[in-house]
């Protein structure tokens, strides 16, 4: 393999010379740039990204870290469709991806700034991690630039941004679908009790409740952690006591669950009752029947945390969160009681 000093030697020029060619670096006359760039070609010269990211003036590796991958489902396409996005924004902007998938449930002594360190990562991309995960407040420590997926921190920086849909906004919507078609017995599935995103769902579904002048009971709001199975548990034994009209699910993966729950219970979806989903996720579109759900785009929620954390790397752009599309997709698990 051919080394920078073979080229050098070749190019008549010092190893520092090369380097700052090969790294586009303006103070260098563009004649001998082309030179060395032509004789670098000629030996197949292929530059170490390592020790070009050391040298050069700009960090160009980017990490994503994430636990989504081992912590979803076979049904769950959602981080897939999230690292494609992340992918293609570090290839438009011609930067080295590194991936550091984790597993939560067994999170051990892995510290994520050394994982960054060794790999000299410009800048992180966290995606399904715990935000009290003391490995995560070490990273922020760090001041690496960090982009957020599906958090919003009130901590205030410079080198921190986010990405995720207004969910918020998205509970309000879902839950007007339901209470505008005259639900009113609504069971809400919720998430994992302690993350954003769910907060904001069910902080949405209470301001849709609100506005509508009707109370929504505590006891209608079960939390299933986004697991399938739970949710179908849960949903088994809630059947056996009542019947709701709607469950609003703030995941499809516990929709299908309900779904699956609902039909052994010898009840029909939607005359009986009715299902809206979170996510809208491939299999959504094939279930007995198509389920309503929220759309939110996963790879342009990926693309978008890639592109703007580096412009916070770059300094182009300070602390911000973004808001990506989100979409309620009508199908046929909800009925409109008004209509008998």
């Amino acid at each position: 393999m051919t080394s920078i000093k073979e080229v050098a030697k070749a190019a008549n020029v010092s190893v520092s010379v090369v380097s700052k060619a090969l790294n586009d670096y303006p103070d260098i006359k563009p004649e001998t740039k082309e030179r060395i760039l032509q004789i670098a070609e000629e030996m197949n010269y292929s530059p170490n990204l390592a020790g070009r990211n050391l040298s050069s003036k700009k960090q160009m590796n980017i990490g994503l870290i994430s636990s989504a991958v081992f912590n979803s489902s076979e049904k769950d396409t959602n981080a897939y469709q999230v690292i494609k996005g992340i992918y293609r924004g570090v290839e438009d902007n011609n930067h080295e991806l590194s991936v550091f998938l984790i597993d939560s449930k067994k999170q051990k002594q892995k510290s994520y700034a050394q994982f960054c360190r060794e790999r000299n990562i410009g800048g992180a991309i966290l995606q399904g991690l715990r935000m009290d995960d003391p490995y995560f407040k070490e990273l922020v420590d760090t001041n690496i630039p960090c982009v957020y997926i599906d958090h919003i921190t009130d901590e205030k920086s410079e080198n921190i941004g986010s990405i995720s849909i207004d969910n918020y906004a998205a509970g309000i919507e879902m839950t007007d679908h339901l209470l505008e078609r005259g639900h009113r017995e609504i069971v809400v599935i919720g998430g994992v009790e302690e993350t954003f995103v769910n907060a904001k769902r069910l902080e949405g579904a209470r301001e849709s409740f609100r506005k509508h002048g009707i109370p929504l009971p505590e006891e209608s709001i079960i939390h299933a952690n986004f697991d399938e199975d739970q949710a179908y548990r849960e949903a088994t034994e809630l059947l056996k006591k009542r019947q709701p009209t709607a469950f609003l699910c703030f995941s499809d993966l516990m929709a299908y669950g309900i779904m699956k729950a609902v039909k052994e219970a010898g009840l029909t979806i939607p005359e009986d009752v009715s299902v809206i989903g979170f996510d809208d996720l491939p299999f959504s579109a094939i279930t007995n029947p198509p389920l309503t759900t929220i759309n939110q785009n996963f790879f342009d929620i990926g693309n978008e945390a890639a592109q703007l954390l580096v412009k916070v790397m770059e300094k182009k752009q300070s602390s911000q969160h973004v808001m990506v599309n989100h979409e309620l997709v009508e199908r046929g698990s909800v009925r409109d009681i008004h209509k008998r």
